[in-house]
């Protein structure tokens, strides 16, 4: 699909999803590149404008990331971020240096509102800085627009070549009036027409999906999850009858899970898709003997839900497409396309195996963040309580099992699991609550039940609040609740002595346990 894009160079920052995050919800289409991307493959994007990220580093060191002047000649709007604006500063003649005092947190911003950037800004404003060095000089042709009390050049502008710098972030919510700058950048800089909705994107989706899929056959990996749901009925409306579904039951599920994906989606389920249930617990406990390693586990679960799909389609006869509910998120935290290191593998992106028995995956939802995905089932007229359901990652229980996974330690977790979502939600607070479940640790402990000595498992409860699932933090629960899941988890689940409640946040933990 040709559409408006604005491009984020990712120099190693933390905030690169939230920046993309946030161009999205000025209906505004946004990908991420690492800041190694060629010239020649940023000419062929054609941006309508150009985002350099926050990182790490000092932009005037030898080994720090750059990238060619000649980006700037190219009469795209560039808006740069923390170190994008000291990196702008300094490739194009400006002094950047260790500050004198460093600034961390919120901070008062003195800002020109003539400038475009800063359109129905305060002319005091609250934002977000996290920055050792600073622009003690800004470049040649630029004009600071904005300072603070220890930040001479807290922002700089060359109108005429559509260059931006900005030292803050404004992609987090601590920089009060950050959302309306970026909205400022895209539409009174970048001139977007912001053209990204959803209900453009089920549209041109259905049709390109028809385009590509022909005649052919269509098998679709669904799990029952949100993002496997929204793609199934997507792929549905799109080539309807050559669309087969395989579920594959790997012993991982939620407490009755499997049942409960099968009498939506099965024969006499709310959409009666061609669907085929494979039980393969026995086949996936076994594969995972002995492995204990986070990553090593994605792989493991990823290989075999392809080995277990290019089985299925053998039987179905000759398959020429597998459908993927991956998204972006999923693509940007396996170390594709961005910068950033590889947080965490994920079975659909990078635990794929290296060879796959399909001619082309499609993955509809690539381009999309959770929240978008949940927008798409809406537009696809999917009823509120399957597209708002609680998250539930691919490899399932096994990254909330912490070890080596076993049948046993499945069912522990599968029971304090349900029995944590159900407090919640009796509570009222699972609306409140984005993504809520239990996790089982690897620790032991010395107990006391009976009057006897236990030596048993601690279970962890998780649940946080989030927009975007990029960021989050713990949700502050009435202790009522943890209280009455604790009593509960520890008098109805064998092996489990201990309860723990997840306090931390996303950074610096991620959602799940591995």
């Amino acid at each position: 699909m040709k559409r408006e894009t604005v491009v984020v160079l990712d120099f190693g920052g933390q905030y690169n999803q939230l920046i993309a995050r946030r161009v999205r919800e000025c209906n505004v289409y946004c990908e991420i590149y690492s800041y190694k991307t060629s010239i020649e493959k940023i000419k062929e994007i054609q941006p309508k404008g150009i985002i350099f990220t926050g990182g790490p580093n000092s932009c005037y060191e030898a080994q720090s990331p750059t990238y060619a002047r000649e980006i700037f000649e190219l009469g795209i709007p560039i808006l740069g971020i923390c170190y994008g604006s000291q990196l702008m500063m300094h490739l194009l003649g400006g002094k950047v240096e260790k500050a004198p005092v460093r600034e961390y947190g919120k901070i008062q911003v003195n800002v020109n509102t003539s400038s475009k950037m800063f359109t129905d800004v305060s002319e005091k404003t609250i934002c977000w800085m996290s920055h050792n060095d600073y622009i003690s000089k800004e470049a040649p042709g630029f004009t600071v627009n904005a300072w603070t009390d220890d930040c001479p050049v807290a922002a700089a502008e060359n109108p005429d070549k559509k260059l931006y710098a900005i030292q803050f972030h404004p992609e987090v919510l601590h920089t009060q009036e950050g959302k309306k700058m970026l909205s400022n950048f895209v539409y009174n800089v970048c001139g977007c027409a912001g053209d990204w909705k959803m209900d453009s994107f089920v549209e041109e989706s259905i049709k390109s999906i028809r385009e590509k899929v022909g005649n052919g056959k269509v098998l679709c990996a669904l799990s029952g999850g949100v993002d496997s749901s929204v793609a199934a009925v997507l792929l549905s409306k799109a080539v309807g009858n050559q669309l087969t579904c395989v579920f594959v039951d790997h012993g991982l599920l939620r407490k009755n899970e499997g049942d409960e994906v099968e009498a939506v989606f099965g024969p006499d389920g709310i959409y009666n898709l061609n669907f085929i249930r494979v039980n393969a617990q026995e086949r996936f406990y076994t594969k995972l003997k002995g492995a204990e390693e986070p990553e090593q586990k994605r792989k493991i679960i990823g290989e075999e839900f392809i080995r277990v799909f290019e089985e299925e389609a053998k039987k179905i006869g000759a398959v020429d497409f597998l459908v993927q509910g991956t998204i972006y998120p999923d693509v940007v935290e396996s170390g594709v396309g961005g910068e950033s290191t590889v947080i965490k593998s994920h079975h659909n992106v990078g635990g794929l195996p290296d060879c796959v028995d399909f001619k082309e995956i499609i993955e509809p939802l690539r381009d999309l963040f959770k929240d978008e995905v949940r927008q798409a089932g809406l537009e696809l007229g999917i009823p509120d309580y399957l597209v708002f359901r609680q998250p539930f990652p691919g490899p399932g229980l096994g990254i909330r099992i912490i070890g080596e996974i076993t049948a046993e330690k499945v069912q522990m977790v599968q029971e304090a699991d349900a029995i944590w979502r159900e407090e919640i939600a009796k509570a009222g607070w699972d609306k409140n609550v984005n993504q809520y479940f239990a996790a089982l640790t690897n620790m032991r402990s010395v107990g006391v039940m009976g009057d006897e000595r236990t030596y048993d498992y601690a279970v962890a409860l998780r649940a946080v609040t989030t927009t975007d699932f990029m960021t989050a933090e713990s949700a502050e629960l009435p202790w009522e609740i943890i209280g009455k899941a604790t009593s509960r988890i520890v008098n109805e689940v064998k092996h489990v002595n201990r309860v723990f409640y997840d306090c931390t946040g996303k950074p610096p933990a991620t959602i799940e346990f591995e």
